[in-house]
Protein backbone atom coordinates (compact mmCIF):
# COMPACT_ATOMS: atom_id res chain seq x y z
CA UNK A 1 0.00 0.00 0.00
CA UNK A 2 2.87 1.95 -0.08
CA UNK A 3 2.59 3.30 3.78
CA UNK A 4 2.54 1.90 6.76
CA UNK A 5 -0.31 3.82 8.03
CA UNK A 6 -2.65 2.84 5.72
CA UNK A 7 -1.53 -0.66 5.82
CA UNK A 8 -1.78 -0.45 10.01
CA UNK A 9 -5.83 1.30 9.03
CA UNK A 10 -5.94 -1.94 6.65
CA UNK A 11 -5.51 -3.94 8.63
CA UNK A 12 -7.02 -2.36 11.96
CA UNK A 13 -3.73 -2.37 13.85
CA UNK A 14 -1.97 0.31 15.52
CA UNK A 15 1.09 1.57 13.26
CA UNK A 16 4.33 0.00 15.71
CA UNK A 17 2.66 -3.34 14.96
CA UNK A 18 3.06 -3.30 11.43
CA UNK A 19 6.37 -1.70 11.64
CA UNK A 20 8.11 -4.26 14.32
CA UNK A 21 6.50 -6.82 12.15
CA UNK A 22 8.21 -5.56 9.17
CA UNK A 23 11.87 -5.49 11.05
CA UNK A 24 11.13 -8.81 12.78
CA UNK A 25 10.23 -10.10 9.06
CA UNK A 26 13.59 -8.61 7.67
CA UNK A 27 15.69 -9.50 10.85
CA UNK A 28 14.47 -13.46 10.50
CA UNK A 29 15.40 -13.28 6.33
CA UNK A 30 18.69 -11.12 6.95
CA UNK A 31 17.84 -8.90 4.00
CA UNK A 32 16.25 -5.53 3.78
CA UNK A 33 12.83 -5.85 2.30
CA UNK A 34 11.35 -1.98 1.75
CA UNK A 35 13.03 1.31 1.27
CA UNK A 36 11.50 3.82 3.47
CA UNK A 37 11.44 7.47 3.13
CA UNK A 38 9.25 10.11 4.27
CA UNK A 39 7.14 9.86 1.55
CA UNK A 40 6.79 6.63 0.34
CA UNK A 41 7.66 2.39 1.45
CA UNK A 42 8.42 0.85 -1.48
CA UNK A 43 9.57 -3.06 -2.08
CA UNK A 44 13.48 -3.91 -2.64
CA UNK A 45 14.51 -5.89 -5.19
CA UNK A 46 14.81 -8.68 -2.19
CA UNK A 47 11.38 -7.27 -1.18
CA UNK A 48 9.84 -8.06 -4.64
CA UNK A 49 11.43 -11.60 -4.86
CA UNK A 50 9.98 -12.61 -1.79
CA UNK A 51 6.10 -11.44 -2.15
CA UNK A 52 6.56 -13.01 -6.00
CA UNK A 53 6.87 -16.73 -3.50
CA UNK A 54 4.76 -15.56 -0.63
CA UNK A 55 1.77 -15.34 -2.51
CA UNK A 56 2.13 -18.62 -4.39
CA UNK A 57 2.42 -20.24 -1.02
CA UNK A 58 -0.75 -18.04 0.32
CA UNK A 59 -2.61 -19.57 -2.44
CA UNK A 60 -1.66 -23.14 -2.17
CA UNK A 61 -2.30 -22.86 1.30
CA UNK A 62 -5.86 -21.30 0.81
CA UNK A 63 -6.50 -24.02 -1.55
CA UNK A 64 -5.64 -26.75 1.09
CA UNK A 65 -7.45 -25.19 3.55
CA UNK A 66 -10.80 -24.92 1.48
CA UNK A 67 -10.21 -28.64 -0.61
CA UNK A 68 -13.17 -30.29 0.97
CA UNK A 69 -15.12 -26.87 1.43
CA UNK A 70 -16.65 -26.60 -1.96
CA UNK A 71 -19.47 -24.56 -0.94
CA UNK A 72 -20.61 -20.75 -1.90
CA UNK A 73 -20.37 -19.64 1.95
CA UNK A 74 -16.79 -21.08 2.06
CA UNK A 75 -15.73 -18.66 -0.34
CA UNK A 76 -14.17 -15.84 2.01
CA UNK A 77 -11.30 -13.01 2.71
CA UNK A 78 -10.84 -9.63 0.67
CA UNK A 79 -10.48 -9.45 -2.73
CA UNK A 80 -8.41 -7.08 -4.65
CA UNK A 81 -10.38 -5.77 -8.02
CA UNK A 82 -9.36 -3.22 -10.41
CA UNK A 83 -11.46 -2.37 -13.49
CA UNK A 84 -12.10 0.63 -15.51
CA UNK A 85 -13.87 3.22 -13.61
CA UNK A 86 -17.15 3.34 -15.80
CA UNK A 87 -17.64 0.11 -15.42
CA UNK A 88 -17.25 0.37 -11.50
CA UNK A 89 -19.53 2.94 -11.39
CA UNK A 90 -22.49 2.62 -13.83
CA UNK A 91 -22.43 -1.64 -13.74
CA UNK A 92 -20.46 -3.30 -11.12
CA UNK A 93 -21.46 -0.81 -8.13
CA UNK A 94 -25.33 -1.37 -8.47
CA UNK A 95 -25.18 -5.01 -8.74
CA UNK A 96 -22.99 -5.49 -5.80
CA UNK A 97 -25.80 -7.03 -3.80
CA UNK A 98 -26.00 -9.75 -5.55
CA UNK A 99 -22.40 -10.60 -5.34
CA UNK A 100 -22.45 -10.52 -1.75
CA UNK A 101 -26.19 -12.53 -1.67
CA UNK A 102 -24.06 -15.14 -3.34
CA UNK A 103 -21.11 -15.39 -1.47
CA UNK A 104 -21.61 -13.10 1.84
CA UNK A 105 -18.07 -14.23 3.76
CA UNK A 106 -16.09 -12.17 0.41
CA UNK A 107 -14.71 -8.52 0.97
CA UNK A 108 -14.30 -7.12 -2.47
CA UNK A 109 -11.60 -3.85 -2.58
CA UNK A 110 -12.66 -2.33 -5.90
CA UNK A 111 -10.26 -0.28 -7.41
CA UNK A 112 -10.68 1.85 -10.75
CA UNK A 113 -7.84 4.24 -11.25
CA UNK A 114 -7.82 4.56 -15.01
CA UNK A 115 -4.42 3.84 -15.29
CA UNK A 116 -2.38 0.37 -16.27
CA UNK A 117 -2.23 -1.32 -12.86
CA UNK A 118 0.99 -3.67 -12.35
CA UNK A 119 -0.88 -6.73 -10.61
CA UNK A 120 2.06 -8.15 -9.00
CA UNK A 121 3.67 -5.08 -7.55
CA UNK A 122 0.17 -3.43 -6.46
CA UNK A 123 -1.45 -6.79 -4.63
CA UNK A 124 -4.34 -7.16 -7.57
CA UNK A 125 -6.10 -10.48 -7.55
CA UNK A 126 -7.46 -9.73 -11.17
CA UNK A 127 -8.68 -6.81 -13.41
CA UNK A 128 -10.76 -5.88 -16.07
CA UNK A 129 -8.99 -5.10 -19.39
CA UNK A 130 -10.53 -3.67 -22.37
CA UNK A 131 -8.75 -3.29 -25.59
CA UNK A 132 -5.87 -5.55 -27.22
CA UNK A 133 -3.72 -6.98 -24.03
CA UNK A 134 0.27 -6.14 -24.14
CA UNK A 135 1.59 -8.16 -21.13
CA UNK A 136 2.08 -11.45 -21.73
CA UNK A 137 2.97 -12.08 -18.48
CA UNK A 138 -0.65 -12.20 -17.12
CA UNK A 139 -3.05 -15.35 -17.78
CA UNK A 140 -5.97 -13.87 -19.37
CA UNK A 141 -9.54 -14.97 -19.90
CA UNK A 142 -11.45 -13.31 -23.06
CA UNK A 143 -14.88 -12.30 -22.23
CA UNK A 144 -16.54 -11.02 -25.70
CA UNK A 145 -16.34 -7.61 -26.90
CA UNK A 146 -18.33 -4.81 -26.15
CA UNK A 147 -20.41 -3.37 -28.16
CA UNK A 148 -20.16 0.18 -29.89
CA UNK A 149 -23.38 2.10 -31.00
CA UNK A 150 -24.00 4.90 -32.93
CA UNK A 151 -26.87 7.29 -31.22
CA UNK A 152 -28.10 10.86 -30.78
CA UNK A 153 -30.48 12.82 -28.79
CA UNK A 154 -33.61 12.92 -30.27
CA UNK A 155 -33.53 16.63 -30.89
CA UNK A 156 -30.94 16.02 -33.11
CA UNK A 157 -32.21 13.89 -35.27
CA UNK A 158 -35.19 16.32 -35.42
CA UNK A 159 -33.05 18.89 -36.58
CA UNK A 160 -30.43 17.08 -39.10
CA UNK A 161 -32.87 14.03 -39.34
CA UNK A 162 -31.84 10.56 -39.07
CA UNK A 163 -28.94 8.79 -40.67
CA UNK A 164 -29.44 5.17 -41.92
CA UNK A 165 -26.22 4.71 -44.10
CA UNK A 166 -22.66 5.99 -44.17
CA UNK A 167 -22.81 8.10 -47.13
CA UNK A 168 -25.56 10.35 -45.09
CA UNK A 169 -22.88 11.13 -42.73
CA UNK A 170 -21.53 13.33 -45.15
CA UNK A 171 -24.72 15.17 -45.46
CA UNK A 172 -25.90 18.39 -43.04
CA UNK A 173 -24.54 15.96 -39.92
CA UNK A 174 -22.36 16.31 -36.98
CA UNK A 175 -20.22 14.45 -34.80
CA UNK A 176 -19.39 15.16 -31.09
CA UNK A 177 -15.75 14.69 -31.42
CA UNK A 178 -13.38 12.59 -29.20
CA UNK A 179 -9.96 12.78 -28.95
CA UNK A 180 -7.27 9.97 -28.25
CA UNK A 181 -5.55 10.01 -24.99
CA UNK A 182 -2.40 8.88 -26.62
CA UNK A 183 -2.04 10.91 -29.51
CA UNK A 184 -4.34 14.09 -28.81
CA UNK A 185 -5.69 13.65 -32.37
CA UNK A 186 -9.89 13.78 -32.77
CA UNK A 187 -10.67 10.27 -33.94
CA UNK A 188 -12.48 9.21 -37.13
CA UNK A 189 -15.58 8.00 -37.27
CA UNK A 190 -15.73 4.06 -37.52
CA UNK A 191 -18.18 1.57 -39.47
CA UNK A 192 -17.86 -2.01 -40.40
CA UNK A 193 -18.33 -3.36 -43.86
CA UNK A 194 -18.21 -7.13 -44.41
CA UNK A 195 -16.55 -7.16 -41.44
CA UNK A 196 -13.70 -4.66 -42.21
CA UNK A 197 -13.64 -1.49 -40.63
CA UNK A 198 -13.70 1.94 -42.27
CA UNK A 199 -13.11 5.13 -41.57
CA UNK A 200 -14.83 8.53 -42.13
CA UNK A 201 -14.00 12.15 -41.25
CA UNK A 202 -17.16 13.81 -39.35
CA UNK A 203 -17.49 17.19 -38.76
CA UNK A 204 -17.80 18.71 -35.05
CA UNK A 205 -18.18 21.43 -33.19
CA UNK A 206 -17.34 20.23 -30.18
CA UNK A 207 -14.28 18.16 -29.06
CA UNK A 208 -14.10 16.65 -25.62
CA UNK A 209 -11.58 14.04 -24.37
CA UNK A 210 -13.85 12.31 -21.71
CA UNK A 211 -16.87 9.97 -21.70
CA UNK A 212 -19.16 11.95 -19.39
CA UNK A 213 -18.43 15.30 -21.86
CA UNK A 214 -18.92 12.97 -24.43
CA UNK A 215 -22.44 11.57 -23.33
CA UNK A 216 -23.60 15.53 -22.10
CA UNK A 217 -23.00 16.77 -25.61
CA UNK A 218 -25.17 14.45 -27.18
CA UNK A 219 -27.51 14.80 -25.05
CA UNK A 220 -27.80 18.76 -25.55
CA UNK A 221 -28.40 17.65 -29.24
CA UNK A 222 -24.41 18.66 -31.02
CA UNK A 223 -24.14 15.51 -32.46
CA UNK A 224 -23.97 11.57 -33.14
CA UNK A 225 -21.61 9.82 -31.10
CA UNK A 226 -20.38 5.95 -31.01
CA UNK A 227 -20.53 5.02 -27.59
CA UNK A 228 -20.08 1.45 -25.26
CA UNK A 229 -23.71 0.53 -24.91
CA UNK A 230 -23.94 -0.25 -21.54
CA UNK A 231 -22.61 3.55 -20.89
CA UNK A 232 -25.74 4.98 -22.37
CA UNK A 233 -28.09 1.90 -21.93
CA UNK A 234 -29.77 4.15 -19.24
CA UNK A 235 -30.74 7.05 -21.47
CA UNK A 236 -31.85 4.20 -24.28
CA UNK A 237 -34.15 3.10 -21.85
CA UNK A 238 -35.71 6.80 -20.85
CA UNK A 239 -35.73 7.69 -24.74
CA UNK A 240 -33.22 10.52 -24.35
CA UNK A 241 -31.02 8.63 -27.07
CA UNK A 242 -31.59 6.61 -29.75
CA UNK A 243 -29.83 4.08 -31.49
CA UNK A 244 -28.87 4.89 -35.40
CA UNK A 245 -27.49 2.78 -38.10
CA UNK A 246 -27.40 -0.19 -36.63
CA UNK A 247 -26.25 -1.94 -39.19
CA UNK A 248 -22.93 0.55 -39.16
CA UNK A 249 -21.82 0.24 -35.95
CA UNK A 250 -17.87 0.26 -35.41
CA UNK A 251 -15.76 -2.15 -34.42
CA UNK A 252 -16.29 -4.29 -31.06
CA UNK A 253 -13.54 -3.72 -28.07
CA UNK A 254 -12.39 -6.97 -26.83
CA UNK A 255 -12.82 -7.24 -22.98
CA UNK A 256 -10.90 -9.85 -20.43
CA UNK A 257 -9.98 -10.30 -17.24
CA UNK A 258 -6.39 -11.04 -16.33
CA UNK A 259 -4.46 -12.24 -13.24
CA UNK A 260 -1.01 -12.99 -12.49
CA UNK A 261 -0.29 -16.62 -12.51
CA UNK A 262 -2.88 -19.55 -12.69
CA UNK A 263 -1.42 -20.89 -9.71
CA UNK A 264 -3.04 -17.30 -7.63
CA UNK A 265 -6.42 -17.97 -9.37
CA UNK A 266 -8.44 -18.55 -6.07
CA UNK A 267 -11.14 -19.54 -5.02
CA UNK A 268 -12.56 -15.82 -4.88
CA UNK A 269 -10.93 -14.93 -8.47
CA UNK A 270 -12.77 -17.36 -9.75
CA UNK A 271 -16.75 -16.69 -8.30
CA UNK A 272 -15.82 -12.75 -8.81
CA UNK A 273 -14.88 -13.91 -12.80
CA UNK A 274 -18.18 -15.80 -13.28
CA UNK A 275 -20.90 -13.39 -11.72
CA UNK A 276 -18.79 -10.71 -13.62
CA UNK A 277 -19.04 -12.87 -16.81
CA UNK A 278 -22.86 -12.72 -16.18
CA UNK A 279 -23.21 -9.24 -15.09
CA UNK A 280 -21.45 -8.36 -18.71
CA UNK A 281 -23.42 -10.69 -20.91
CA UNK A 282 -26.39 -8.61 -22.10
CA UNK A 283 -23.49 -6.00 -23.35
CA UNK A 284 -20.77 -8.04 -24.96
CA UNK A 285 -20.81 -9.75 -28.64
CA UNK A 286 -19.07 -13.29 -28.55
Amino acid sequence: MGSFIKTAHALSLPRASVSAAIQQLESSMSTRLLHRTTRQVRLTTDGAQLLDRIRLLLADAEDIDQLFNTGVHKISGRLNVDVPSRIARRLIAPALSSLFRCYPRLRLALGSTDRFVNLVQEGVDCAVRVGTLSDSSLVARPLGYITLINCAADSYLRDHGVPTTPEDLTHAHWSVGYTSSSTGRELPWEYLVSGNPELVTMPSRVIVNNIENYIACSLSGMGLIQVPRFEVQHLLDKGELTEVMPDFRASPMPMSIVYPHRRQRSRRVSAFIEWFEALMLPYLDA
